[in-house]
């Protein structure tokens, strides 16, 4: 006999806006939210969620649940992949990681906000984002500390805020950014980008290669210094339009 349920029907999700950030690409975003609290982005309600009444009260709070879909990502899912805590080699179920290759390719992002715009539809203003710009978000709910915040749990092969590296740049690079009326902004969005290490985890440690990070309207080079019984160091060479 038996007992498998039987499958439900599909499901058809509508988004209710769309992000844009500063990440064009998804090379770089940080691979969780909060780790980069430079990091901008706007949610642009899409009709008929841009009503000003759908955000009535949500000023009262000041962090988001966002639910969204890797829209970058294939529709494909494996039932084991690689998680970059791990270096990229070893394996763990799909429902034990936070990949974005899953069944539904859905995320869930917890982000600040930062200030709401209703004089043309609905935008909101949020800091600490982990979001390629053009996701699609599904939902918005608020977040409550006392339900959601559990600092007695376990965390896996996660247990804690995952390592930095130091960050310098040419002075090219500082030359670029004195030029910009957001230099300052934008020089700490890479080193907040940059300290985590956007290189691929079997990569790292290999040739000295020169990577390229798209922030807002620039393309940010930069290489690893490896130096000689001390800690990596990532130099950012040249910061050139995108």
């Amino acid at each position: 006999m038996n007992d498998r349920p039987a499958l439900p029907a599909p499901v058809s999700l509508t988004p209710v806006g769309i992000i844009e950030s500063d990440f064009p690409d998804k090379f770089g975003i940080p691979r969780q939210p909060g780790l980069a609290t430079a990091a901008r982005a706007t949610l642009v309600l899409v009709p008929p969620y841009d009503d000003p009444l759908t955000v009535r009260g949500l000023s009262a709070f000041s962090h988001l649940w966002l639910t969204f879909v890797f829209h970058q990502s294939p529709e494909r899912w494996t039932p084991l992949v690689r998680p970059p805590r791990l270096g990229g080699n070893t394996r763990v179920g799909v429902f034990a990681s936070r990949s974005t290759h899953r069944p539904n390719r859905l995320g869930l992002s917890l982000v600040e906000l930062i200030d709401i715009d209703t004089s043309r539809g609905v935008r909101l203003t949020l800091g600490g984002v982990d979001l390629v710009s053009g996701t699609p978000v599904l939902d918005i709910k608020p977040y409550l500390p006392w339900a959601e915040s559990r600092p007695e749990a376990r965390a896996g092969f996660a247990p804690g805020t995952p390592p930095t590296l130091a960050v310098g740049l040419s002075p090219e690079a500082e030359a670029v950014l004195a030029r910009r009326p957001d230099g300052d902004k934008l020089r700490e969005l890479i080193r907040q980008v940059l300290a985590q290490d956007p290189r691929p985890a079997y990569r790292r440690g290999a040739e000295a290669r020169i990577y390229g990070v798209r922030l807002r309207d620039v393309d940010v080079r930069f290489q690893a210094l490896e130096v000689p019984d001390g800690p990596t160091r990532l130099e950012v060479v040249e910061i050139v339009p995108a």
